[in-house]
C-alpha cells in the first residue's frame, strides 16, 4: 500500500523529495509513521539524484605577456547587448594576443559549443590554428566538445581562473573598447544591423585605429 501511494506521488510530483511526500500523505490521512516510509521511500530509489558538480579544467594560465609573433595566442570571451525592441544577443569575440587583431565577432541569439567551433575554424582556415587559446570559465568553453576539437587542432586551451578578468585583459579591453565604439553608441533593430556596422567596425578597428598598447 505504501509503495502504490509513492509510486503514484512520485509520478506525479518528480520534484518532489521525501518530505513533501510524506507531509502530503499526512494531509491524506495516511497512518504510516515516518521510518516506515522513509524505509520505502528508499527500497524504490525514489530519492532525487543530487546534480554533480560541474569539474573544472586545470586552470594554471600562462602569465599575461604579449606573444614575439601572431597566432601564438587568441583570446575569446562573449558579450551580452539588447535591441532597441527588446530582446537580447550575444557577441563571441576572438582576438590575436600578438597585435590584438580582430579576428571575428559572431552575433546570435545563443551560441552552443558546436556555433564556437564552427567560428574557430573558419578563422583558421585562412590564419592557421594557434598554439593556446586563452578564455574564461563559460559553460560553452569548458564543454568536453571544445576540448575534442582542442585536441583534434592541437590547440591548448588556456583557463583563467574564476573571478579573474586580468588574467585576460587583452580581450577584456577589446571588449570596453568595441561597447564604447559600437553597442552602447548606436541602437539597433535587429541583428543584421549589428552584424553590418560590426564588420565595418572590425576593419576600422584592425587598419585604422591607433593601438596604444602597441605604440601605434
Amino acid at each position: 500500500m505504501i509503495e502504490t501511494h509513492l509510486r503514484q506521488l512520485a509520478k506525479d510530483k518528480p520534484r518532489w523529495g521525501f518530505n513533501k511526500m510524506f507531509q502530503r500523505l499526512k494531509i491524506q490521512g495516511q497512518p504510516w509513521n515516518h521510518k516506515r516510509v522513509y524505509r520505502v521511500y528508499c527500497e524504490l530509489s525514489l530519492n532525487l539524484r543530487k546534480k554533480p558538480k560541474r569539474r573544472f579544467p586545470s586552470r594554471n594560465p600562462e602569465p599575461l605577456v604579449q606573444p614575439l609573433y601572431s597566432n601564438i595566442c587568441w583570446s575569446m570571451d562573449f558579450m551580452r547587448d539588447s535591441l532597441a525592441a527588446g530582446g537580447t544577443y550575444r557577441t563571441l569575440n576572438i582576438i590575436d594576443d600578438f597585435n590584438r587583431e580582430a579576428l571575428g565577432i559572431e552575433i546570435d541569439r545563443s551560441f552552443p559549443t558546436e556555433r564556437v567551433t564552427r567560428k574557430l575554424d573558419c578563422i583558421a582556415e585562412w590564419r592557421g590554428y594557434p598554439k593556446y587559446i586563452r578564455m574564461d570559465n563559460g559553460p560553452e568553453f569548458i564543454s568536453q566538445k571544445l576540448r575534442e576539437w582542442a585536441k583534434k587542432h592541437h590547440v591548448d586551451l588556456d583557463f583563467i581562473k574564476p573571478g579573474k578578468p586580468a588574467q585576460n585583459a587583452y580581450i577584456e579591453r577589446f571588449n570596453r573598447t568595441y561597447r564604447e565604439d559600437v553597442l552602447d553608441l548606436y541602437l539597433f533593430s535587429d541583428l543584421d544591423e549589428v552584424r553590418e556596422r560590426t564588420t565595418r567596425w572590425m576593419y576600422e578597428y584592425n587598419s585604422e585605429r591607433p593601438h596604444e598598447s602597441l605604440g601605434k
